[in-house]
């Protein structure tokens, strides 16, 4: 296997549990916790990396960046709106959050694990991410809105988890859920677990618990995308994908949180959105 692209960053021991670093022209805050390893952003508040103690990486993300635009990996914001702006076609694909420098607002540590607040605000918007993080994974996406008017809100959670090829592994815990094939462009209902031939885009009505099982690595994670109301399920098969090979492909499906499409957010003035996204070894 393939080393982590972000590993080199921790071949030097430290003391710290927290340390900023630059790579590929990005501000990193590195995280080294006697119950994991992890790596954010400052550019879109994003978790690049999250490897427990003793484990393989639970996040892929891609060993080459582009010099502008957002990170390809991990788990990208996708805020104030999920894929193409509804109105302004210049605007970019899944929002801003993934182009700005978010603001760590506090950082923590004990013995079981560590917990950060990253905020974004724009205009009458502000955005956070929590992240508790030691031998699990939970992530939570805060909106808040004070406009005087009431406005439109999509957004999702788009983790990219590793894993040892796309093509053998399968998620169980969407049998039954019905949506829409974005590939195929019409309505979709699963059958039996989701295994990726040639390429998936899925979106389902459907939130709860997924299993994602990798024999060739002895993995099952359970991914608990809470209460949001869609699951998008996403690969891109051998169609090209900017800087990362077909081969570096194989090493990720996307499984992500996200309201969307006709399940949309319209936000009253003072209301407030979440999402949740964790994750657990099984």
């Amino acid at each position: 296997m393939a080393e982590h692209p972000l590993a080199a960053l921790f071949r030097f021991s430290s003391r710290q549990v927290f340390r900023w670093d630059r790579h590929q022209g990005r501000d990193l805050l590195l995280i080294e916790h006697p119950l994991c390893q992890a790596v954010f952003s400052r550019q879109g508040g994003q978790l690049l990396h999250f490897q427990p103690r003793g484990q393989r990486p639970w996040l892929w993300c891609a060993a080459h960046w582009h010099n502008l635009g957002a990170i390809r990996g991990g788990v990208p914001i996708c805020w104030p709106w999920f894929g193409r702006h509804p109105n302004e076609s210049g605007w970019p694909h899944h929002g801003w959050a993934r182009l700005n420098d978010w603001r760590l607002v506090s950082k923590e540590s004990d013995r079981h694990g560590v917990y950060l607040v990253w905020r974004l605000e724009l205009c009458d918007w502000r955005v956070e991410l929590h992240a508790r993080l030691g031998a699990e994974l939970d992530l939570q996406l805060v909106t808040q809105h004070s406009d005087s008017e009431a406005c439109q809100l999509s957004h999702a959670l788009h983790a990219y988890w590793a894993v040892s090829d796309v093509s053998r592994v399968s998620l169980g815990g969407l049998e039954g859920a019905r949506g829409q094939d974005l590939l195929l462009r019409q309505p979709c209902q699963q059958d039996g677990e989701l295994r990726v031939a040639e390429g998936c885009h899925r979106v389902f009505r459907q939130a709860g618990a997924l299993h994602l099982q990798d024999l060739a690595w002895q993995r099952r994670l359970r991914i608990d995308t809470g209460a949001g109301p869609n699951c998008v399920v996403w690969h891109p098969g051998g169609r090209p994908l900017g800087d990362v090979s077909w081969r570096e492909a194989l090493g990720f499906l996307s499984v992500q949180v996200a309201g969307c499409g006709a399940d949309s957010l319209t936000l009253e003035p003072g209301a407030e959105a979440r999402l949740s996204l964790r994750a657990r070894l099984e």
